[in-house]
């Protein structure tokens, strides 16, 4: 695949206001809230809870030892890098495409940098219905779920390219 040019490797700037975002945001949580303490934003529905994630998504491996961070960091930089070279193949006009990567890209570095300065990443929005809680979560995770959505609708409702017309 050659390089497209003008490419969208502008709409990395997304991704840096995703991780400024996500680090504000995390900042705030560690500054003002109190640990393992619900606090309502909606009563019944929606509190921020401020927990820590050793894991991946709904705390996967978080009780492995600590190798996970390392394995984490790896993976995401990796992931990260290899959307920032689909983001260097793609026209920079092709929103479908260049949004949902460079969502995905913030999240992950945002959860990156977190792993890197605490060991840990940091959750603070928890959902629940009643007694039936979602896992907490933050900034970048709702980065990357909404880059991933983009990614396997906007993949699965392409057009299909037509096969050549045979002479």
């Amino acid at each position: 695949m050659t390089s497209v040019r003008p490419n969208a490797l502008p709409w990395l700037v997304l991704s840096v206001l995703v991780i400024v975002l996500d680090q504000l945001t995390k900042w705030w949580v560690l500054t003002s809230l109190p640990e393992y303490t619900a606090i309502p934003v909606i009563e019944g529905f929606w509190n921020w809870y401020r927990t820590y994630n050793t894991g991946a998504a709904f705390s996967f491996l978080s009780d492995a030892g600590g190798w996970q961070k390392y394995v984490f960091v790896v993976l995401a930089v990796a992931i990260s890098g290899l959307l920032g070279w689909w983001l260097r193949q793609t026209r920079r006009s092709d929103w479908k495409s260049a949004l949902p990567y460079s969502l995905v890209i913030g999240g992950a570095l945002g959860n990156v940098i977190d792993r890197l300065l605490h060991g840990h990443v940091v959750d603070f929005i928890q959902w629940h219905w009643r007694d039936h809680y979602w896992p907490a979560f933050n900034v970048a995770d709702s980065a990357i779920v909404v880059g991933a959505i983009g990614i396997a609708l906007f993949g699965l409702l392409a057009p299909r390219p037509q096969p050549a017309a045979t002479k």
